[in-house]
């Protein structure tokens, strides 16, 4: 039973007010602090096991859920998912834990309203963390090359429970999307097996970076410190991001990087 906080708070409240009233306020704070509650001190900056593990484990899930949408998880999900884990270098434990967390989220009884609410609690609401986790849901979505409507109904109703409206999540989609074909014409112009054009790859570097052509320099490079402010894999560890996910952070900052640096040559 923890009791400390109440015996401390009632004696400093005691000697601040010098009367019971106070030395009550002082019991209440006290008592407060020994459950755990309002007293938050995980903004400190410093990782938080607790919430690096619902971020794991919640991401799995959820990732079975949304695999689950239309009525069966196809190959390419499930392929997409073990991809994930060996991208990750999940071994052991940590594999047998995500492996666990997919299975709940594709069975018929997940309670995916719950689990999410949790998670955002647990994540203190932290739009960059939540951000990227919707991101790497979409990106589960769009495993086969295509969003059908089932999976667009899910992927709607987890970002409406984590805070982000239509319109959010819209502009997501078509950076994700973009990001996915920027990232594959890139790897192929760099080993000199793809055919796409210039044009496509611009067209998708500005797409990454959530602008257009029609954008100023100065817009351009707000675009750009914004995304790798959110994306910046050391600040997101911190903020909750399991360590073993940090790769996903640094992949996505690279595209980035690389959207702008060929969008600033024009």
């Amino acid at each position: 039973m923890k009791i400390w906080g109440k015996v401390l708070g009632f004696l400093f409240g005691f000697m601040l007010s010098k009367n019971l009233i106070g030395a009550l306020l002082g019991l209440w704070l006290g008592h407060s602090f020994d459950r755990g509650r309002r007293l938050d001190f995980s903004n400190s900056g410093s990782n938080d096991p607790s919430r690096q593990a619902e971020f794991f484990y919640t991401t799995f899930s959820v990732m079975g859920y949304i695999a689950k949408a239309n009525g069966q998880v196809s190959s390419h999900e499930i392929a997409f998912a073990t991809a994930y884990m060996d991208k990750l270098g999940l071994k052991g434990e940590m594999r047998q834990q995500a492996q666990d967390a997919f299975r709940e989220g594709k069975s018929s009884g997940f309670l995916i309203n719950e689990r999410l609410n949790r998670f955002k609690q647990v994540s203190g609401n932290r739009h960059d963390l939540l951000m990227l986790f919707l991101e790497i849901q979409i990106q589960v979505a769009f495993a086969d090359g295509e969003l059908d409507t089932a999976e667009r109904k899910a992927l709607h109703h987890i970002a409406q429970l984590l805070g982000f409206s239509v319109k959010d999540l819209d502009k997501l989609l078509e950076m994700i999307i973009a990001g996915a074909h920027f990232h594959q014409q890139s790897h192929s112009h760099f080993s000199g097996s793809g055919n796409y054009t210039s044009k496509q790859q611009v067209d998708n570097a500005y797409k990454v970076l959530g602008v257009d052509e029609s954008s100023s320099d100065r817009d351009l490079k707000k675009a750009y410190r914004k995304l790798m402010s959110q994306h910046h894999p050391d600040k997101l560890v911190a903020k909750g991001l399991p360590p073993e996910m940090m790769e996903i952070a640094k992949q996505k900052t690279q595209d980035i990087q690389a959207a702008y640096e060929l969008v600033s040559k024009k």
